[in-house]
């Protein structure tokens, strides 16, 4: 069977001052890939993801987003639809209820007046709810989201993804500020949605360990370039020595 690709990176290349964070990267990534993008600190994990997102335009090279150039997407409706993006600071609002957050996923689709007016009225509370089910949370609907812990306010940004329904979801250290027991449970709804709704995942994440068990690609960069580019049972033990050996005495974690 055919493997539709979804995103390509074209000579992608992007300095801060004398300092180059991606140099000319060039790889394709396939529809329903789940990627894991690792590497020592400073590789340049965060910036390739933002100029996915375009939060940051490379200084050369183009990314191809399921079939059309990046720059080409004139609305910011049109994009959404294509690409969504988790961050490690969830990008809620606290003093919201839960069930508005998750809706936010779907201020593209409603523009300004729709948006605002649903503060007040709820709208598409089914498809909220039903996202809020997914990731366990239908129980915290209407409260207020800062009164959640870490690992519950990670998966109302999951349930916002599910109502924003992007082909894409860009995830930067989805779980670096929760602890391993939840971290682990985030990855694993994480994982299992996109394979249910035949979503593309790329993930920057410091630990090899979740890497090797929730993402079936594995993407390395070192010194803004690609070190390797495996499939995740060909990522050896010595390939990421490699990848850290720099890294002092910290190993891959």
């Amino acid at each position: 069977m055919e493997r539709t690709t979804i995103l390509e990176a074209n000579t992608i290349t992007k300095t801060f001052g004398k300092k180059t964070a991606l140099s000319s990267l060039s790889f394709f990534i396939h529809k329903g890939e789940k990627v894991a993008l690792i590497g020592p600190s400073g590789a340049g994990k965060t910036t390739l993801l933002n100029t996915i997102a375009g939060i940051v335009e490379p200084d050369s090279g183009e990314w191809i987003v399921a079939g059309k150039r990046r720059t080409d997407y004139k609305s910011g409706k049109a994009f959404a639809k294509k690409v969504g993006v988790i961050r490690q600071q969830f990008d809620l609002v606290g003093q919201l209820a839960v069930i508005h957050n998750v809706l936010a996923g779907r201020l593209a689709e409603w523009g300004l007046v729709k948006s605002l007016f649903s503060l007040l009225f709820p709208r598409d509370k089914e498809m909220a709810v039903a996202a809020l089910k997914r990731v366990g949370l239908e129980d915290k609907m209407v409260e207020e989201t800062s009164t959640l812990s870490g690992g519950e306010q990670q998966r109302v940004a999951l349930a916002r993804l599910l109502v924003q329904k992007p082909e894409i979801v860009l995830a930067d250290e989805p779980v670096a500020s929760l602890d391993p027991a939840r971290a682990e449970d985030v990855l694993a709804i994480f994982s299992s949605i996109v394979t249910e709704e035949n979503q593309t995942l790329i993930a920057s994440l410091h630990s090899v360990e979740y890497a090797r068990k929730y993402f079936t690609r594995i993407i390395a960069l070192k010194d803004s370039k690609v070190f390797f580019d495996l499939p995740t049972d060909q990522v050896t033990d010595q390939l990421l020595d490699d990848l850290y050996k720099l890294e002092g005495s910290d190993g891959h974690g």
